[in-house]
């Protein structure tokens, strides 16, 4: 039963992370695109904002879909907390905890559930477990 938990988190959290990094590069679920994510970032200070919108948005994609899939998990989720930590030092941190106030809140439970994912190992339905990583 532990590893159809596992499962549903890293589904649930991975496509939803890799959907974030879907919106910074392609504009796609509402977002903003190269452009104008480009545009925020360099507001933030992360210049040249398009190259650091498609960078980050690339890893949401990247890191996303590997823990959805339980590919490479610690790494996946490594990459997670690191693109997390890069949002709270430049946008979120600032602004408290919760997210009605563009807090922290959902970057913390992402790093929580990555992290957690990556201790715990991804389970027996992943690809790690597939080919003999976990």
């Amino acid at each position: 039963m532990a590893s159809f938990g596992l499962l549903a988190i890293r589904l649930v959290m991975g496509l939803t992370f890799a959907g974030h990094g879907t919106q910074k590069v392609f504009g796609w679920f509402g977002g903003g695109g190269l452009n104008a994510t480009g545009g925020f970032f360099e507001s933030v200070g992360l210049k040249p904002g398009r190259l650091f919108a498609a960078l980050a948005g690339a890893g949401e994609i990247l890191s996303g879909l590997f823990f959805a899939i339980g590919f490479l998990t610690p790494l996946a989720a490594a990459a997670m907390t690191v693109i997390m930590l890069v949002a709270i030092w430049t946008v979120t941190g600032k602004n408290g905890y919760w997210i009605t106030r563009h807090g922290t809140e959902y970057n913390i439970a992402i790093i929580v559930v990555a992290i957690g994912v990556a201790l715990a190992g991804p389970g027996a339905f992943s690809v790690d477990a597939l080919i003999g990583l976990y």
